[in-house]
């Protein structure tokens, strides 16, 4: 039985907030109803919803009402926030011992963005489980959690001693409400890949509540409030958030700091390619005392639809490709049509930061990042006139309302220019995205499947007396080679026939 004066103190707060059409169908619900709708009122930080509509549909005002930016404003990454990693040169060196020592200290850890289910895989599991058919069968989750396992041992033995006893990449896993479950009972199924349990940390997403134009907020068709995932955005305030009853007050934040951690490595789940924890770029950013990092792929066509990494007004940011002047999107260096596009950072969703920056500088200005309004068809309870206004479900057939977003790059122009910095890796190396199902054509299982095997063989190749027969398909386990080193023992084989290779 609820507390008459929780209800009436309840009913006060969105009364106040000017949302106190919530109460409007109190009568109609069930005791134990009342008790869930309360409860998720009382989780609800309402006068955070008001601030966020009222910051988002300002921004969307103002982006509408302004000109189209001047060219002059829109710049690519200067030299000097680029981190020089040429193959062979001293400046990569120095990069991957920096990054190698810091892992062996301890002080690198892991932020997966992994909320995603594979609905445009024919699936609704967490993406990460998901099978791209590779001769092992390995998941996203496995690969990547392989690839941890092989970095921290080349730590260890690159520091020769000088690290700590037994260092650990602590991987922070964000789930969201429908993969966080299964996501826990998948490592758990799998022993963690190998890892220890103690260094995979479950955390969940947020979410806001769908609104109407006029702000107000929606009852779902069941009664509830409507909610929507908050966007990979965030990200920032579920690292400041409570991660569950059983860890009390820990937060993802609370726990880097208790664990030693400085620097974390950003990314999603989607990418088979990914370099976890990657040496180079967590060593490069820290050699330039970068409190922001982003790795980019290199852009060739000017036609792809691909957000850049790019300067606006002195602040940096992602351009989509709509945003760009056709005139820009097209300008490469000297050297002619074969020269390389000026705007050619294309994002990744692959950043590093500073502990320092999550935990200190980013809720400083949380509150100034517009989120991003997407306007959809939102079922719901509306007034029935025929019914004189009775609510019911209503199913609707144009967008009725809208989900607020924010987007993990969000950050950027509140960074200094001097200490953001860029990375550019090539593309068949570090990228190659699931986002779509079988047969499409690009960015599906068949292409993952393809460019990691592809890979694999150049590694292979590049040993220099080793025969890959034609159509023959090798996979390496990541437990034996992160990026293609660790190899020799293979050379003057022959493969003739499907292998796995594995320790």
């Amino acid at each position: 039985m609820l507390v008459s004066v929780d209800i009436d103190a309840l009913k006060a707060r969105y009364t106040a907030a000017g949302q106190g059409h919530l109460f409007d169908h109190w009568d109609t619900l069930s005791s134990d109803q009342q008790q869930t709708f309360a409860s998720q009122l009382g989780s609800i930080d309402v006068e955070r919803v008001n601030a966020v509509y009222k910051t988002a549909t300002q921004a969307e005002a103002c982006a509408k009402a302004a000109s189209a930016t001047p060219a002059s404003d829109i710049q690519p990454p200067p030299k000097e926030s680029l981190i020089d990693t040429a193959p062979g040169s001293q400046s990569l060196e120095n990069a991957r011992a920096k990054g190698l020592n810091a892992i062996a200290q301890g002080k690198v850890g892991l932020v997966l963005m992994a909320g995603g289910q594979g609905t445009r895989l024919g699936s609704s599991a967490p993406k990460g489980t998901y099978d791209i058919e590779l001769p092992s069968h390995k998941s996203l989750f496995q690969l990547q959690a392989e690839r941890i396992i092989r970095l921290t041992k080349i730590a260890v033995e690159s520091a020769g001693g000088s690290g700590t006893a037994s260092p650990s990449i602590v991987w922070f896993i964000m789930t969201s409400a429908p993969t966080h479950q299964p996501t826990i009972d998948y490592f758990q199924k799998h022993r963690y890949f190998g890892l220890k349990s103690d260094d995979v940390i479950f955390f969940q997403q947020g979410t806001l509540p769908c609104l109407t134009e006029d702000g107000k907020i929606m009852l779902s068709p069941t009664g509830e409030v409507a909610t929507a995932p908050d966007g990979n955005g965030g990200l920032y305030t579920a690292l400041r958030s409570p991660i569950g009853i059983s860890s009390g007050d820990a937060t993802p934040l609370s726990i880097m700091r208790s664990r030693g951690i400085e620097y974390l490595h950003l990314y999603g789940v989607d990418n088979c390619l990914v370099r976890v924890a990657d040496p180079v770029f967590v060593g490069g950013c820290i050699e330039r005392k970068a409190k922001v990092g982003v790795k980019v792929v290199t852009k060739t066509d000017p036609a792809e639809s691909v957000g850049v990494v790019a300067l606006q007004g002195g602040k940096w940011g992602v351009i989509e490709y709509s945003e760009i002047p056709t005139g820009l999107a097209s300008a490469r260096e000297e050297g002619g049509d074969s020269a390389p596009l000026k705007f050619r950072a294309a994002n990744i969703v692959n950043h590093f930061y500073t502990l320092d920056f999550l935990e200190q500088e980013v809720p400083s200005f949380e509150a100034e990042m517009a989120f991003h309004i997407a306007r959809k068809k939102i079922p719901t309870l509306a007034p029935n006139t025929a019914k004189g206004g009775a609510l019911e479900p209503h199913t609707p057939s144009k967008p009725n309302g809208m989900k607020l977003e924010l987007f993990v790059f969000d950050v950027f122009p509140f960074v200094e220019s001097s200490r953001f910095a860029v990375h550019e890796v090539p593309r068949e190396e570090e990228f190659s995205p699931l986002k779509n199902g079988k047969g499409a054509g690009s960015d599906c299982p068949e292409t993952s499947r393809r460019d990691l095997l592809a890979l694999q063989r150049k590694w292979l190749e590049a040993l220099g007396d080793v025969e890959v027969g034609d159509g023959v398909e090798v996979e390496i386990s990541p437990l034996i080679s992160y990026a293609g080193e660790g190899l020799g023992k293979y050379k003057g084989h022959k493969f003739t026939s499907t292998t796995v290779l594995e320790p």
